[in-house]
């Protein structure tokens, strides 16, 4: 009995092996950032039986205030979350570093601020340069959570050639009701001051840019955060606008907790947005 319980055992711990070196894996980069004369780290995850000689669509997942590119690898309830969803949707998932509050601008006055060019070209470039990747707005989609989900609309919008997808979370989509927090008077001065910038730079001023089904796009904001409001106003502006999008509300608040589950629906999303244009 006791070496047929060895065998079961050992048994069990080939499989547990087998199945965990065959996961997701998680690649930090440095990448180099030309406009802003500095390299940039990012986190870069690739499915279960990556091959060069398989294309991958690529999801672009931003982070927040204040956080940094792998919160998304170490913050979620789930530490395994989003190497899951890479193994499950057989996709990259590339997580880069924003800045601590950069919200994705590009400051013409400060040369340090250039994370637009940086995430849409530079970083972009970099994935398809050094993976096996679809290179076309077709394979590519990109969200984020709070700071990250402004980025995620606001670049999508502005580059409609490089995503066909695209995303938030509890996203800052209209900054203006918060001209005091999060740095953003850094980015763009002082709303009292130049209030063209903000408004310019804002999520929901941007619905202009879009034309019906030319970009996938969800948006998902808890009933209990402080962007709710806004994402409910943005919700709205694209109804009027009749841009298709899918929008989810539920109980939740600015946390992990929230972004860990809504990242799995957001990711199924794009998932049947790439295998849509797969087929075609």
């Amino acid at each position: 009995m006791k070496f047929k319980l060895s065998i079961i055992l050992c048994f069990c711990v080939i499989l547990i092996a087998a199945k965990s070196s065959f996961a997701a894996t998680v690649d930090t980069v440095l990448t180099r950032s030309n406009a802003m004369k500095k390299d940039i780290k990012a986190a870069v995850v690739k499915p279960n039986g990556y091959s060069n000689g398989t294309k991958y669509p690529v999801l672009y997942l931003l982070h927040g205030a204040g956080g940094k590119f792998s919160d998304w690898i170490i913050n979620t309830p789930n530490k395994e979350t989003v190497k899951n969803l890479s193994d499950q949707h057989n996709i990259i998932v590339v997580c880069p570093d924003g800045g601590v509050t950069s919200w994705y601008f590009d400051i013409p006055e400060d040369a340090k601020y250039k994370y637009e060019t940086y995430v849409a070209t530079e970083l972009v470039n970099y994935v398809d340069a050094n993976y096996s990747t679809i290179q076309d707005r077709t394979g590519r989609a990109i969200t984020g959570l709070s700071m990250g989900g402004h980025g995620g609309l606001y670049l999508a919008f502005r580059h409609q050639d490089i995503f066909g997808a695209c995303g938030s979370m509890s996203g800052g989509v209209d900054i203006r009701p918060f001209p005091e927090n999060w740095d953003l008077y850094k980015r763009l001065g002082k709303y009292s001051e130049h209030p063209e910038r903000w408004e310019a730079n804002t999520v929901v001023n941007l619905t202009h840019l879009l034309t019906p089904n030319k970009l996938a796009i969800i948006i998902d904001c808890g009933t209990g955060d402080f962007f709710y409001k806004v994402n409910v106003a943005l919700h709205d502006k694209l109804l009027d606008r009749n841009i298709p999008h899918d929008f989810i509300t539920r109980p939740g608040v600015h946390n992990f907790e929230y972004w860990g589950n809504a990242v799995v629906y957001q990711a199924l999303f794009f998932s049947r947005y790439f295998e849509k244009n797969k087929k075609n």
